[in-house]
């Protein structure tokens, strides 16, 4: 079976969708917003997000509803997701939404319909509600055991179905093709193009067989506390962009990545809590270290795919220096480290 991948544009009309998400202005994304059915008083906010375009738009009132209030509007990169896997991303947070879990679903049109395009611009978007909030501080352990609970939650959920077009996420999808991309854009530099490469390919061999043996289903992907909001003592779980089917500890280990005594103290607490709603495969904690490894060789791919967006060289101003490679081998070296000496579990 073919994975289905995180492609980059590459045909004419791939490159001219591109210019346009580059290039979308208040008068394309206020008529986005009202093809949905609201009347736009015209108030636009650009928001935090360096993947996606994202807007808070503030819109006439509604039907039983005596002031004006706020949608946000997410437009897509284009080649990243296909309309299938975008359309599966808002059928988990509907089915977390329907289990009362604490997501944010998006906003149906008229039609029902959640996905909607910029025909002219081959651009995906979609509407949501706007939630207020602050992402929580480091927990303490009454939070990592609430965290425990809502994630045991988010899994029996995510079990009960399977999101066929999402990426699978393996050494496959996160190492080696991340690498066949960094090399064939000549991303990394030469003098370190093949120390680097073999530290992945021994990662990726090392870690393949553990994936093997540890079941995958929908998870959200990214959960890390930067995901996470607080408000009014309740935590909502946002930004599914990089949901996966992939093996649940993905989503606890990222809540907790600190190797630290104190972090994995916590870490126990929050299996055990995750425990008193689902069973846990703690084989899977053999993942973490693999799983942090692919993460960073992912998130070197994800940069140089985006490299041509203006805000990226912005962003990440030292991405192409050699420092930046040095620092990545190193990391995944440490990662390596702790794989053979077996201190993941």
């Amino acid at each position: 079976m073919t994975e289905p991948s995180q492609s980059n544009p590459v045909s004419a009309w791939g490159r001219e969708a591109t210019r346009h998400f580059y290039e979308l202005g208040p008068e394309e994304i206020l008529d986005a917003v009202e093809r949905c059915g609201y009347r736009c008083t015209g108030r636009c906010l650009a928001l935090n997000s360096k993947e996606n375009r994202v807007y808070e738009i503030e819109v006439e009132a509604q039907e039983r509803a005596e002031e004006s209030s706020f949608v946000v509007a997410k437009f897509y990169r284009p080649g990243r997701w296909s309309k299938a896997q975008i359309a599966e991303e808002h059928e988990f947070l509907r089915d977390l939404q329907q289990h009362e879990i604490p997501a944010i679903a998006p906003l149906p049109n008229g039609a029902g319909a959640t996905v909607h395009e910029l025909e002219s611009m081959g651009i995906f978007y979609t509407l949501f509600p706007r939630q207020g909030g602050r992402n929580p501080d480091e927990p303490d352990q009454a939070q990592v055991k609430r965290l425990g609970h809502l994630m045991a939650r988010v899994h029996n959920c995510g079990a009960q179905k399977t999101a066929q077009h999402r990426v699978r996420l393996n050494p496959e999808t996160y190492g080696w093709n991340s690498l066949d991309y960094l090399l064939e854009e000549e991303s990394i530099p030469e003098d370190l193009e093949e120390s680097y490469a073999d530290l992945v390919e021994e990662l990726c061999e090392l870690s393949f067989p553990l994936f093997e043996r540890v079941e995958s289903q929908r998870i959200h992907g990214d959960c890390h506390l930067g995901n996470l909001l607080l408000r009014m003592d309740q935590l909502y779980l946002v930004d599914f962009d990089d949901m996966v089917q992939g093996p649940c500890v993905q989503d606890l280990w990222l809540l907790l990545p600190g190797r630290d005594r104190d972090s994995l103290a916590l870490r126990d607490v929050l299996i055990e809590s995750y425990e008193e709603l689902r069973p846990f495969d703690r084989h899977s904690l053999k993942l973490v270290e693999p799983l942090r490894a692919l993460r960073y060789i992912h998130f070197s791919a994800w940069i140089a795919k985006r490299w041509s967006d203006p805000a990226f060289p912005l962003a990440f101003p030292y991405f192409n220096t050699r420092n930046y490679w040095l620092e990545q081998m190193e990391d995944l070296r440490e990662c390596l480290s702790y794989m053979q000496d077996g201190d993941s579990e």
